[in-house]
């Protein structure tokens, strides 16, 4: 039986041990993306659901709210507590993301989400993420095993299975994001650099052959056809209306609720948010924004180098890269760099899966940069 007084010195234990500057920088992140929420979604909900105005702010709220007990949960387990856990949850995420194809619901020609009871539009791979990014450490950093090439396989053949249920949704920005994240903990973990780029090409070359000669396919190669060639494709409408709206927000922006993307972009809130703060609160904000990241990814570094476990150290590496690529892939979206791919911007994003995903992955982090007692 645990007592009141055993929970509060646990957690006084938990709470004198975290790394306080990279707690409050998810915090204030997380706040951040719940102020843009009432900002950008209040129109919406009045005007498109007729229903209350903070209808998607309290949905967001609630969201969080499961997000944070979600990040206190795996930051205050013990070590190796939270690596035979996070195996566990990365066979039953991936279960999950098995049945996708069978039972999702499919939106706009991709079948991405299943609907359970509890969280309606829930995306699996949210949750698949961060204990890939688990297992594949604990693969790679094995000591057991000093074979290095059998550790190189074995992880290929657990990314296998998860690239091709992403691929047949069809879901390119995940397969990336997945596949770049796997090769950056393969990069770091000490294999050659021949073997890397024969890796790198064969993948890429069998993506490419993927997207444009498999007929499942065609919903992205149009988009990416229409991306190059903006003339002679419709799939450009959410991105022209994104940069439009960043380049009408200017440097200060044109104020709050006086953005019109929220509006006229379907999921502005979701896959747009950086270009809807922009459009009201310009691009200053955006810069601000950037920095707040690099200060998080900073912190988390510093941390990394004082760490001698090699599997931490690949989970560490692993769960920045996850939050790098996506922000870079996001914001490039936004900004025409790159096709559109439907990836949220952690801790921003409205989203449950996209919260509750980032929430694991913050206290994953949290839990291997606390000071370790002896």
């Amino acid at each position: 039986m645990f007592s009141i007084n055993s929970i509060y010195r646990y957690y006084y234990g938990w709470w004198k041990n975290i790394d306080k500057p990279i707690f409050f920088l998810i915090i204030f992140l997380f706040s951040l993306g719940l102020f843009f929420s009432l900002v950008s979604t209040s129109l919406i909900a009045s005007d498109k659901l007729d229903t209350n105005n903070y209808f998607f702010f309290f949905k967001h709220l609630i969201f969080i709210c499961i997000g944070l007990i979600t990040l206190i949960f795996f930051s205050s387990l013990e070590e190796k507590k939270l690596f035979k856990v996070s195996v566990l949850l990365f066979f039953i995420s991936l279960f999950f993301l098995v049945l996708v194809p069978i039972f999702g619901t499919e939106v706009k020609g991709s079948k991405r989400w299943l609907n359970l009871f509890f969280l309606p539009r829930f995306q699996p791979i949210e949750l698949v993420k961060p204990f890939t990014i688990m297992f594949l450490a604990i693969i790679l950093g094995s000591e057991k095993n000093t074979n290095v090439y059998y550790k190189y396989f074995i992880s290929f053949i657990v990314i296998v299975p998860i690239f091709f249920l992403l691929m047949i949704q069809p879901d390119i920005g995940q397969t990336l994001l997945v596949f770049l994240s796997w090769l950056t903990l393969v990069f770091i973990s000490g294999i050659g650099l021949m073997l890397f780029i024969t890796f790198f090409g064969v993948l890429l070359i069998s993506l490419l052959y993927s997207v444009f000669f498999i007929p499942k396919f065609e919903y992205i190669r149009n988009r990416i056809l229409s991306f190059f060639s903006p003339s002679d494709g419709t799939h450009n409408f959410q991105s022209d209306k994104a940069i439009d709206a960043i380049i009408s927000g200017g440097f200060f922006g044109k104020g709050v609720g006086e953005g019109t993307l929220k509006n006229r972009v379907p999921e502005a809130h979701t896959d747009y948010i950086i270009s809807v703060i922009s459009e009201e609160f310009g691009v200053v904000v955006i810069i601000l924004l950037l920095i707040l990241f690099l200060f998080f990814i900073y912190n988390v570094f510093k941390k990394i180098y004082l760490v001698s476990n090699e599997k931490i150290k690949l989970v560490l590496v692993g769960s920045i890269t996850l939050i790098i690529v996506q922000v870079l892939i996001h914001l490039g979206v936004n900004i025409r760099l790159f096709p559109t791919t439907g990836m949220t911007l952690p801790f921003l994003s409205y989203g449950g899966s996209s919260i509750i995903g980032v929430s694991i992955l913050s206290g994953i982090i949290l839990n291997l940069t606390k000071r370790k007692v002896n």
